[in-house]
């Protein structure tokens, strides 16, 4: 093996980007990482560069970006520093996923609101807690409507 360029098994590759072995390869998989070298055993290994390429794809997925999102930063990559082309892309990509998290922030401010009215039907006074009813009174109210029937086929 080339000390310029070192290479790892797949175990060595997850400890070293934080990954797991099972991401690494649905990453693989999903086309996030190329299915490169194998030894003469057959086993897969991973470069600096894949270790790295991982620890990236790590990062944008703590951040909450989609697989398509981080596919598209590293396409965008991949394509290196074009005037005004990929950086732009990228900030769009981002503004993107902006919006995806200003949106679920909402959602999750009306869930605080929601478990907080839900904790309110427990003060810890008395011998019962409400909270139980409340869960069962909502699951009630949300009635799932029932599926229309299936007509018969005529042959």
């Amino acid at each position: 093996m080339n000390p310029q360029s070192p290479h790892y098994r797949i175990g060595d590759a997850a400890r070293r980007s934080g990954v797991s072995t099972a991401n690494i390869r649905y990453y693989e998989k999903e086309g996030l990482l190329s299915s490169g070298a194998r030894a003469e055993n057959r086993y897969r290994l991973y470069s600096d560069e894949d270790v790295h390429r991982l620890r990236f794809v790590r990062l944008c997925r703590a951040m909450d970006m989609s697989l398509d999102e981080v596919r598209t930063l590293l396409q965008l990559d991949a394509r290196g520093a074009q005037p005004g082309g990929a950086d732009h892309a990228a900030c769009a990509t981002l503004d993107e996923h902006l919006e995806h998290v200003r949106t679920r922030l909402a959602e999750l401010r009306v869930l605080e609101a929601e478990l907080q009215a839900l904790r309110g039907r427990c003060d810890g006074t008395g011998g019962h807690c409400h909270v139980i009813e409340a869960l069962h009174e909502r699951a009630d109210a949300a009635l799932v409507p029932e599926p229309a029937p299936v007509g018969r086929r005529h042959v």
